[in-house]
């Protein structure tokens, strides 16, 4: 941290977490549950013009489907902005404050992106490049989103799809099996939810970055994962940080470094253009 705090002094721009522009996001509810309001805070470039069209990525916090809050990805969400995308941080509903279940925060991750897609010509966005991403229990959904068909809330127009165009996903709980995380909260029904399980044909772009020392989120899985996305022909770049342990990305080197991963990976595919500012 002293680190940090010494290179900003000086003004660096390659390591400096002040070289991202503070743009403050626009609140605006996608979903009502009952008394529940749900938000999607949204991060516009800075030269943002209502007239023109912008490429999207749409971020889920972690925290285990228990809580946490949209800030977890507020500097990602800042950045990507500064580089040209639209980038939104959803909340969704948690045990520790709706009394919910994970199966509750895939509909709401599913509706979240529905609502970006349907809503895409208010919000001046492509339909057809909306990236999503997340760590940990957020990268879940990010990725239940990109796999799983199926576990979406009632009364939604299911005509416009809920499927990410891209997955930037930061250790993210792919497996809820025995062998994963969260088993025991899916009363029998991993395989309905669980990403690893449900991987088909034309499953979208992937990034990923997990730590070795990973306790929380099993490496092994993100290794099967890789594999079983390379046997049905869909790109998955999984990068492993040696010694990193859970939630590693948003620490010191590792956030710049997972970030300017994440702008090459997006500009592959046409989301960004030019070079990283990070």
């Amino acid at each position: 941290m002293f680190l940090i705090i010494w290179i900003n002094f000086l003004g660096c721009i390659s390591y400096a977490q002040t070289s991202i522009p503070e743009i403050q996001p626009e609140a605006i509810v996608y979903k009502s549950v009952d008394t529940i309001k749900l938000h999607l805070h949204i991060y516009r470039p800075q030269n943002f013009n209502k007239n023109k069209i912008y490429n999207c990525i749409v971020f889920f916090h972690g925290g285990g489907w228990n809580g946490g809050n949209y800030k977890a990805f507020q500097r990602q969400s800042r950045y990507l902005a500064s580089r040209g995308m639209i980038a939104i941080s959803v909340e969704y509903r948690l045990r520790n404050v709706h009394g919910t279940t994970p199966f509750d925060a895939v509909e709401d991750a599913k509706s979240a992106i529905r609502y970006v897609r349907k809503h895409a010509k208010d919000l001046s966005i492509n339909p057809d490049m909306i990236a999503s991403g997340g760590g940990s229990a957020g990268g879940h959904l990010a990725a239940a989103c990109g796999n799983i068909d199926g576990l979406e809330s009632r009364n939604e127009d299911l005509s416009i799809s809920s499927k990410p165009n891209a997955l930037v996903l930061f250790n993210p709980v792919y497996d809820n099996s025995k062998n994963g995380y969260g088993y025991a909260r899916m009363n029998g029904r991993y395989q309905k939810i669980s990403p690893l399980h449900n991987i088909t044909k034309g499953a979208p772009p992937t990034i990923v970055f997990f730590g070795t020392n990973d306790k929380t989120t099993p490496v092994a899985s993100s290794k099967l994962y890789e594999k079983k996305m390379k046997a049905i022909g869909s790109r998955c770049d999984l990068f492993l940080y040696e010694g990193a342990e859970h939630s590693f990305f948003n620490k010191g080197e590792y956030f710049i470094d997972t970030l300017r991963k994440t702008d090459a990976f997006l500009m592959s595919l046409g989301y960004l253009k030019g070079e990283p500012t990070i």
